[in-house]
Formats: structure tokens, sequence, C-alpha cells
């Protein structure tokens, strides 16, 4: 994926949290990145990749 993110939104469940990501579109997938520290970078999934994280902490997967 070489195309910047675009659209960038802070996730719903950052609400008042400290620990907060935002999540921008590319072409062919989804970037992430820490709200607080955005000169950090961001990582990148392909749709596949993110469609299965989502769907894993939907699922309760990562749950304590």
């Amino acid at each position: 994926m070489s195309t910047e993110p675009r659209g960038w939104r802070k996730s719903s469940r950052s609400a008042q949290q400290t620990s907060c990501v935002e999540v921008g579109r590319v072409a062919d997938g989804a970037a992430v990145r820490d709200t607080k520290d955005r000169a950090a970078g961001y990582f990148t999934a392909t749709t596949g990749q993110w469609s299965a994280f989502v769907g894993a902490v939907k699922s309760g997967r990562f749950d304590g």
C-alpha cells in the first residue's frame, strides 16, 4: 500500500480514554495511528486483515 491515509477518525471506543487510536483509509485497506503521537507514524492493513481484526475485536477475542 503506497497511498497516504485519508479520512482519519478517532475510534468510538476511545472516548474519554487515555489509549486513543485513529483509523484512516488507504487504497487497499486501513491505517491506524496513536491519537496522542501522530508523529510516530501509522501501520496499515489490507482489507482482509482489517476485517479479520475487527471481527476478532467484536467477538471479544482480546477481552481481558
